[in-house]
């Protein structure tokens, strides 16, 4: 198996028919803010060209600050680099996303974004608080604001080319389509767990057929019980092509045309995830047809509240 095969290096065409996402991404939900821009900085410098950031994650400075720098030194072009940022629940109501939008990116310190995703299907109490609960503890949703109205907002942006597309997060299918089927301005990408233990192949099925590019995070299954980076059908792949398990995870991803996002901060980890190499048939065929082991790892999709995010106001 070739190291020079240009796998990482793919591109997906997006459905805007004049631009492309980079198909390995990296993942920026990390907690602490130094570690954010010392791994952005990294994931930059080894050649990722693909970032997903979000306001919800609280570290889009860090992020900017990070490409900033890099950019600066000539290191990367920001031409050449795909970067997504996500609306968060809070600011659904349409007269909230441009303020939002306009926040993000003085955070990142860019003058436009490519992607814009609603990071969740769920509207919540509109205003600062990222969280808002009753005095039960229960959260506040904003039953007022439907999917639809927020996406058509997020349409306004694309027509002033302050995004080159936009997309949605943690939906189920049938939300999809209903979007889908009533945008002026359609997805371009869907952002969702998916990995061998959640490959969500109806979605993904849907996906092709429209011309959406799925975004897969969670792709090496976030460090969480069962570990898929210790699945023997992984394992036994990743020996016999003499590559990581995590090298193998998103060589299966990206072939299966999906968009895989990975997270990392320590520098060996981050340069390792992107050296990845085209899998032979057989293996993906094994990984797609042997792992019979389903599970969710984030429930998000069920309450609108991210279970790899540390809730905090």
């Amino acid at each position: 198996m070739s190291d020079t095969d240009g796998l990482r290096y793919t591109k997906i065409p997006l459905n805007n028919g004049s631009d492309e996402i980079p198909a390995l991404g990296f993942g920026t939900l990390i907690p602490d803010p130094i570690a954010t821009k010392d791994a952005t900085k990294a994931a930059l410098e080894v050649g990722f060209r693909q970032f997903d950031c979000a306001e919800r994650y609280r570290n889009e400075e860090q992020v900017g600050e990070a490409m900033r720098d890099v950019f600066q030194e000539g290191k990367a072009k920001r031409e050449d680099v795909f970067v997504g940022t996500k609306l968060w629940n809070n600011n659904h109501r349409p007269e909230r996303v441009r303020p939002a939008f306009e926040a993000s990116l003085r955070r990142l310190q860019l003058d436009y974004v490519d992607l814009y995703c609603i990071h969740t299907p769920f509207a919540f109490k509109p205003g600062d608080d990222q969280d808002p609960r009753d005095k039960n503890g229960n959260v506040i949703y904003d039953d007022a604001t439907t999917l639809t109205d927020t996406w058509k907002a997020l349409e306004s942006l694309v027509d002033e080319r302050r995004c080159k597309v936009i997309g949605l997060s943690n939906v189920s299918l049938e939300q999809l389509k209903e979007v889908f089927e009533s945008a002026r301005v359609k997805p371009a990408v869907l952002q969702v767990e998916s990995h061998p233990y959640l490959p969500q192949w109806e979605l993904l099925d849907y996906c092709k057929s429209n011309g959406i590019v799925m975004q897969a995070f969670a792709a090496l299954g976030h460090g969480m019980e069962p570990r898929l980076l210790d699945d023997p059908v992984i394992t036994g792949i990743a020996k016999r092509v003499h590559k990581t398990p995590a090298q193998v995870l998103l060589a299966w991803a990206v072939q299966r045309i999906t968009a895989p996002l990975t997270t990392a901060t320590n520098a060996r980890y981050i340069e390792e995830n992107f050296h990845i190499s085209t899998l032979p048939d057989d293996a993906v065929k094994e990984i797609s047809e042997r792992i019979s082991i389903r599970v969710r790892l984030n429930p998000v999709v069920d309450t609108g509240i991210p279970g790899f995010i540390p809730s905090r106001k």
